[in-house]
């Protein structure tokens, strides 16, 4: 799998990604993550990427040239084809499918849809993947209206850049590629894998300060351990997240 994260400060997103599992996963060619600098593609003295806005208001925008001369170049010289399209009866409507051309480029903004694991599933099926990072007061709408096939945020609060939502989206769907985990099974039972909070793990040692394992834990009755294991996700749930459980079908 290619990402490409197009941002004015490209190695905000690159040095988390170089280090643990997905820093691993890249010296083992499971995927390529490349930082560009949008800076790279203005073409005035002063590598301008972003003006004032029309109509007056406070803060920057970012230009039109060089992210569509980013962007394009990046899909391979094709030009825009009229803003975002559809994969149609998909659950996640605005996000590609394996077969999706040209490369599918998102924004990270905080009026995107939200990044969930059920979009990281989806997005990890694309080969190729282009985000797009937000700065200042955002981009051209004629970027979301014509060239972008869709908006993503990590929550609802606003960050100083894009760059940092881009390595969250970046490590979340990277990790679900074959073989970059130890166990393949640990991505399965995740948080949000199932719809519910992952369940609580122990190890050793038995007891520490008087508070001891689960008995369940140890009887070796693997049929009872995850019983046991789903009661928990169950529960944590309610207790966390209650708003996850009224949003399953």
């Amino acid at each position: 799998m290619l990402i490409d994260i197009v941002s004015l400060f490209p190695q905000i997103a690159a040095a988390p990604l170089a280090e643990s599992m997905i820093g691993k996963a890249q010296q083992r060619g499971l995927v390529t993550i490349r930082s560009h600098n949008l800076r790279d593609w203005a073409t005035d003295k002063h590598r301008t990427t972003d003006d004032t806005p029309y109509g007056g208001s406070p803060g920057m925008v970012l230009k039109c040239e060089p992210i569509f001369a980013a962007i394009e170049q990046l899909r391979g010289g094709g030009k825009a084809e009229g803003g975002r399209r559809k994969a149609e009866g998909s659950e996640t409507a605005d996000l590609p499918t394996s077969d999706f051309r040209p490369p599918p480029c998102f924004l990270l903004s905080p009026a995107g849809r939200p990044f969930t694991q059920r979009v990281a599933e989806e997005l990890v099926k694309v080969p190729h993947l282009i985000l797009l990072c937000g700065h200042y007061e955002g981009v051209d709408q004629r970027v979301i209206d014509h060239l972008i096939d869709g908006e993503l945020s990590i929550g609802d609060y606003v960050l100083t850049n894009g760059a940092l939502a881009a390595a969250v989206v970046t490590d979340a769907v990277a990790r679900l590629l074959p073989g970059v985990l130890g166990d393949t099974q640990s991505a399965l039972e995740d948080s949000h894998s199932h719809g519910l909070l992952e369940f609580p793990h122990y190890t050793r040692p038995v007891e520490f300060r008087g508070w001891r394992v689960p008995d369940i834990l140890l009887s070796g009755h693997h049929a009872e351990i995850a019983k046991w294991r789903a009661a928990r996700a169950l529960e944590k749930t309610q207790r966390v997240r209650p708003d996850l459980l009224s949003s399953q079908p």
